[in-house]
């Protein structure tokens, strides 16, 4: 343990001189200065029950990492919460949230050069925001799950911010009553951490084990449990050692670990965002893994082997009691990047050695999964030349070719009000567009609750959903083609339909048309205006301006303003 440490500076010099004054005056003795300095990075917020509960860990793993001979700053960043930061600027400043996450951290930690950081990890537009950071500052680092909401009952059944959020759209379109939508908000989290099924939060936890980021076998995790306390303070421990050895994502972050983050996501179902943010981590970590490739390429090789809310009937409670991501990608193993790295210093292998699957129900062996065929297909074609993503699911689906005649709108407030009048009907493909990360900006526009409404107008299996914006991972319903790319705003080709033009969804074919040539589409494409920018102030202008395209994540950083197709 005598590597040098970036952070240390020598004794009488002007830097070491006034850290020292500063570090006196908040308690820290002249002779830590030369121990590893740990950022501790903290989305703690009073807003939403996701972060309610951080401080607290954050005590925890102060107390590890001094007693594992480090010393601990805890830094703070902004924190996105879908149900919270979600209302204004009809939820753009979700997705812009997750780079000034990223950059947050690059200011207080490369700023202060920092040896090492433990990174709590919560909502999900945290997590990936700190997995870029990891990637972008390739200084020693570990995740650390921090936990799944209890969730509640109301009228004897089950009840999470899932049913919340669906019953919310069906009280819109009349399907159910009000204060019954009341009641069950009131009875749906019982205290702190991210929502309770398998949305993007806990997708992403469990991507930031596949990956090695995070220590074996604590994703996903009841917040504040015992079992949770135990891997925050491994934790601690873990990061002083992983300074001393200087072990960087970037050694972590290879093309195989993106591969079995990808398969672990396809094997439970889960939220169609981590795609886009696996993407982003890659980028950041310049390490060329192509992960739209990735899903398009092992998902007809990857069963799925969980059924966890809301994809299936299991609960993240079961999921967890099973043996969690471990035990799942103990399952998985034949078909893993086995020889990858993590943050144990060991591989997957070694660190399966002792894995253990206590349901074989729940998480389920290759040779007998809950679903043959993937639950998340990416669709290419003259609709999407770049990607289109679809979570079908795992209940098989009598119909896997839907060709029906467009109908367009360029806002979720549109498509809704159309809904409610009667002028959406059966057969018909809705065409959202304007929510990419640029129009959006940020992929704001609620196209999931354009997918709940028209649950509630019963036109769930009788309608297909196309939009170029994002939906929450809680979304499972319909035939619904999300994040088409190149989007709408920039003269993709869902910016160029027209009412009535026939589309055809192939499942099968992985397929997204529409029945025009390529001399009409760029017919239509010369005529083509770009519609105006929303929200065109502050810190969406700014990311509205410098986001990149989503096929390499949609970061700000190395890459060139979007520009118009064509």
């Amino acid at each position: 343990m005598t590597r040098s440490l970036r952070s240390n500076f020598p004794r009488g010099s002007y830097l070491w001189s006034v850290r020292n004054a500063h570090w006196r005056a908040l308690g820290i003795p002249e002779e830590d200065c030369e121990k590893p300095k740990i950022a501790i990075v903290n989305s703690s917020s009073e807003l939403a029950a996701c972060f309610s509960h951080l401080d607290q860990v954050a005590a925890e793993i102060k107390t590890a990492i001094r007693a594992a001979g480090g010393v601990p700053f805890e830094i703070r960043t902004a924190a996105p919460s879908d149900f919270i930061t979600g209302a204004g600027a009809r939820g753009a400043y979700m997705l812009a949230a997750r780079d000034l996450v990223t950059n947050d951290i690059e200011v207080a930690v490369e700023g202060a050069q920092l040896d090492g950081m433990v990174c709590l990890t919560s909502c999900d537009k945290t997590v990936p925001g700190q997995l870029m950071a990891a990637a972008r500052l390739n200084i020693p680092t570990l995740l650390v799950p921090c936990g799944y909401q209890p969730s509640g009952e109301y009228r004897g059944r089950h009840m999470d911010i899932e049913e919340v959020f669906i019953g919310a759209m069906h009280a819109v379109t009349g399907k159910l009553p009000v204060e019954e939508l009341v009641g069950m908000s009131r009875e749906a989290i019982r205290g702190p951490g991210v929502c309770s099924g398998l949305g993007t939060a806990n997708s992403m936890h469990i991507v930031c084990e596949a990956l090695g980021m995070a220590l074996p076998g604590s994703a996903p995790v009841a917040a504040l449990s015992q079992k949770m306390m135990a891997d925050v303070r491994a934790a601690g421990t873990r990061i002083v050692q992983m300074v001393w050895d200087d072990l960087k994502p970037r050694d972590i972050l290879r093309p195989g670990a993106f591969a079995n983050a990808v398969r672990a996501v396809l094997a439970v179902g889960g939220s169609l965002n981590t795609a886009k943010h696996l993407q982003a981590v890659a980028t950041e970590g310049q390490c060329g893994a192509d992960v739209y490739g990735l899903f398009e390429q092992l998902g007809p090789t990857t069963p799925v082997l969980a059924g966890v809310r809301p994809i299936g009937e299991h609960s993240i409670e079961q999921f967890e009691a099973a043996g969690g991501c471990r035990a799942l990608m103990k399952q998985l193993e034949p078909l893993l990047d086995a020889a990858a790295l993590t943050v144990t210093g060991d591989t997957v292998t070694h660190n399966l050695r002792r894995a253990e699957v206590a349901d074989a129900e729940v998480i389920r062996p290759i040779e007998r999964p809950v679903a043959p065929l993937p639950a998340i297909v990416l669709l290419r074609g003259n609709l999407a030349p770049e990607s289109g993503l679809i979570k079908t699911g795992i209940t098989p689906r009598k119909v896997r070719r839907f060709t029906g005649p467009a109908v367009c709108f360029w806002s979720a407030d549109a498509a809704i009000a159309a809904l409610k009048q009667g002028s959406i009907r059966p057969g018909q493909v809705v065409v959202m567009r304007g929510a990419g990360a640029c129009g959006g900006p940020a992929m704001g526009g609620g196209a999931s609750r354009v997918v709940f409404a028209i649950d509630g107008a019963g036109l769930g299996d009788e309608v297909a959903l196309l939009t170029d914006g994002h939906l929450s991972g809680l979304v499972c319903k319909g035939l619904v083609v999300a994040e088409v790319s190149p989007e709408a705003a920039l003269g993709g080709p869902l910016g160029l339909l027209r009412d009535g033009d026939s589309i055809t969804i192939d499942l099968d074919e992985r397929r997204l048309d529409v029945d025009l040539s390529d001399a009409q589409l760029q017919a239509r494409r010369a005529d083509w205006q770009a519609p105006a920018p929303m929200h065109d102030t502050g810190w969406l202008q700014q990311y509205r301006r410098n986001v990149g395209a989503l096929s390499k994540g949609a970061v700000l950083v190395r890459c060139e303003p979007l520009k118009p197709t064509g």
